[in-house]
């Protein structure tokens, strides 16, 4: 599901929101978890899922059109992690699809 997928799908669910209306609370709601995390807080939904950063350390990595070398830093990264109902639902619904679940 894309930005505007999910837009168009929140203002079909609630007639009372018009497109731009549904458009601003999904702006509204990813900036506010971008601000907390760059700000370096984690953000939790529960019953969807937690939002923090992880940090990957220095490595070297290497150039893939000299081969050459090259350091690269360190850094923080976005990281998601599924909350209990979230995962739930999902094995779920891939068990019912395919007999199986899917890993």
């Amino acid at each position: 599901m894309t930005r505007s997928e999910l837009t168009a799908a929140l203002a079909q669910r609630f007639p009372q929101l018009v497109q731009k209306d549904a458009e601003m609370a999904v702006a509204e709601i990813l900036g506010a978890i971008a601000a907390a995390l760059s700000a370096g807080n984690r953000v939790e939904i529960r019953g969807f899922g937690s939002f923090s950063l992880n940090y990957r350390p220095p490595r070297t990595g290497r150039n893939p059109k000299t081969g050459e070398k090259v350091a690269v830093p360190g850094k923080y990264v976005p990281y998601f992690k599924a909350g209990k109902e979230l995962r739930e639902v999902v094995i779920a619904a891939s068990s019912d699809r395919t007999g199986k679940v899917i890993k």
